[in-house]
């Protein structure tokens, strides 16, 4: 494990090299870093971290995006998954696999009121419909490494929700 300063992240390249596989989650809400900081933490550092991990021979990159990732969207939250989505393939990985699960289902140490008021809902209707809106984070986890050890077809996999749930069973 390595700690880096991710505002010099090109100053950590070392703690990059030798890896087969990359895995990434990093992400933070615009409530808590503005809409500048939402940009920078979820599109920039994760874009310039799999340059880092491409160059230092990473091979299999897998990404946490979100359901609805678009580069498109009018939502700034949709639109910079997308746009991290196509920076993360454009590395030029021998596989990358991008998830975007639903709501993550998970029990967090600060407070967002709203997401716990959802969390609930959805764990509720989660009962009845298991892969439609949510997903637990341990799930998504099961997923990442799965997918590694099991890769699809193709220099990119986009995994949804449903196939989250599926390959996180393995």
């Amino acid at each position: 494990q390595a700690v880096v300063d991710f505002e010099r992240l090109s100053e950590h390249a070392a703690a990059f090299q030798g890896h087969d596989v990359g895995f990434c989650c990093l992400g933070t809400t615009r409530a808590k870093a503005g809409a500048d900081g939402f940009v920078r933490v979820d599109r920039d550092y994760v874009a310039q971290a799999a340059e880092l991990a491409r160059a230092g021979g990473c091979r299999h990159f897998v990404l946490q995006s979100s359901r609805g990732a678009n580069p498109h969207s009018r939502f700034l939250y949709l639109r910079v998954k997308g746009e991290v989505e196509n920076l993360v393939q454009a590395v030029g990985f021998d596989h990358c696999t991008i998830l975007r699960p639903a709501v993550l289902l998970c029990k967090r140490q600060e407070s967002r009121p709203a997401e716990w008021m959802a969390q609930q809902f959805l764990g509720v209707v989660a009962r009845v419909f298991p892969t439609a809106y949510s997903v637990p984070v341990e799930t998504v986890a099961r997923a990442m490494v799965a997918s590694v050890l099991q890769p699809g077809e193709g220099k990119v996999e986009v995994l949804e929700n449903g196939a989250i749930h599926e390959l996180g069973k393995a």
